[in-house]
């Protein structure tokens, strides 16, 4: 779904924060900027152990996933799908993730190793749907 576009597979492989939203127990959607990296067709975000965000995303996983799009709304990206935590290696291991945030990582006052002990739980997204606008034709 994701790979059919390559316009959108170069978005997502190239924006380093995405909007997460899930609704929390009270039914309020919640949005956070996260790190994440696609795996193929996948969405994978690391999270720190113990977050409602998991707790909230166990009781319902649908989930929206949001690109942050240009200044002038040209190219927007909404992803729609159903989240879980995935048994995945430490982010250290995951090729791409610490190339993709080395700079933010070491800015930030990690190294890789403390990044991937701190944000230990990983999420994987499941798209079920793809909304884009500015990204071509069989997008939208």
């Amino acid at each position: 779904m994701i790979t059919d576009s390559p316009r959108l597979t170069a978005l997502l492989d190239d924006d380093v924060v995405g909007f997460l939203t899930h609704v929390n127990e009270e039914g309020q959607p919640q949005t956070s900027p996260v790190w994440f990296l696609r795996v193929e067709d996948e969405i994978v975000v690391y999270n720190k152990p113990g977050t409602p965000r998991l707790d909230a995303i166990d009781a319902n996983p649908k989930v929206a996933f949001n690109l942050r799009g240009d200044r002038r709304a040209d190219a927007v990206v909404t992803l729609e799908g159903e989240a879980r935590r995935a048994d995945l290696p430490p982010a250290t291991e995951l090729p791409g993730y610490i190339a993709k945030y080395a700079q933010d990582i070491e800015r930030l006052g990690w190294t890789p190793d403390s990044f991937a002990s701190d944000y230990r739980d990983a999420l994987s997204i499941t798209v079920t749907r793809v909304r884009a606008w500015g990204l071509g034709k069989g997008t939208n």
